[in-house]
């Protein structure tokens, strides 16, 4: 059978491990082509399923253009590729790694500049003085732009980085940087701080579907068994099931779930931040023992990532 669907990661560094992890988590593993170095492979564990590997901002571009059905990408790179990206690229899963910021920073020395209004009246004075622009360094275009129009952020122009952004206030280059940090451990390094409200965005890796992309209906039921088993492993990780004797049909059953907790054969499903409130609640009625242990899956009828994206095609 051809491939029905095609699926895009990255091809190198931390987030390529970190993808892999958690394919290997859901119980999914890669079958490399042309050995470990190949830019192909197949998803073991899923039929119809082809894997290419990209750069993370190739995917973003890829998701967009509807060269991929889905792919592993930064939520950042993925807001770089414009008005295109809301309407091309509809966001399924985040996925809880490759964080980072966005931020806004200037040089430690501006003592009098802590928050977008007070970068904007010093750009506004540098220019009525110098006739010059304050020049911000970035390679996020996009959402710099978009981010200080909504401040009212006028009097600047754009120096795009093709290095280190971070270094380029002190080469003279720029005068602010919008960059992206985790630590923000360069930040300090290079006497920059972030300014108090200049976060623009809290990005993650996020599985992402394009929009765009030719999709069969074979390929749709790929990407459904996809991702009915992300899901699954998903909503383990956040649950454990609780069992006693007679857990089936106890009369404490409907107070429980009030709680939170989940009916299932012979106990409960409940989310892992309240099985102890539910165990003790079960051993003070005198039910007892109550074991509880994690599963492995947690497969639902229902399965959002599906019915959002089967309604974005117009497959409902």
């Amino acid at each position: 059978m051809s491939d029905a669907l095609t699926l895009a990661i990255p091809s190198k560094g931390r987030l390529k491990e970190q993808v892999e992890a958690w394919l290997e988590d859901c119980g999914l593993s890669l079958a490399m082509s042309g050995g470990d170095r190949g830019y192909r492979a197949r998803l073991r564990g899923v039929e119809g399923v082809q894997v290419r590997l990209l750069s993370a901002g190739d995917i973003a571009s890829a998701l967009v253009s509807g060269e991929v059905h889905l792919g592993v990408t930064g939520e950042d790179l993925l807001r770089e590729q414009g008005a295109d990206a809301a309407a091309s690229a509809l966001l399924l899963r985040a996925l809880g790694f490759g964080r980072a910021d966005l931020v806004v920073a200037a040089p430690k020395s501006w003592l009098d500049v802590s928050t977008l209004a007070d970068l904007e009246e010093v750009a506004h004075e540098r220019l009525v003085r110098t006739g010059r622009r304050l020049r911000v360094a970035t390679k996020y275009l996009v959402q710099t732009r978009e981010f200080f129009a909504r401040h009212g952020v006028t009097d600047y122009r754009i120096v795009e980085s093709g290095g280190a952004t971070e270094g380029a206030p002190a080469a003279g280059a720029a005068d602010i940087v919008v960059d992206i940090t985790t630590t923000g451990a360069t930040l300090q390094a290079n006497d920059l701080k972030i300014l108090e409200d200049g976060v623009i965005l809290r990005s993650q890796a996020q599985l992402a579907a394009g929009l765009r992309a030719d999709w069969t209906a074979e390929g749709l039921a790929a990407a459904e068994s996809l991702l009915r088993i992300l899901e699954a492993r998903a909503a383990a990780h956040a649950s454990a099931t609780l069992i006693w004797p007679g857990g089936d049909e106890d009369p404490i059953l409907p107070e429980l779930e009030a709680l939170g907790a989940v009916r299932r054969p012979n106990g409960l499903l409940a989310p892992v931040d309240l099985v102890a409130r539910v165990a003790a609640r079960l051993t003070a009625a005198g039910r007892g023992p109550v074991t509880a242990s994690r599963p492995d899956f947690v497969f639902e009828t229902a399965c959002p990532p599906v019915e959002r994206l089967q309604a974005a095609l117009g497959h409902n």
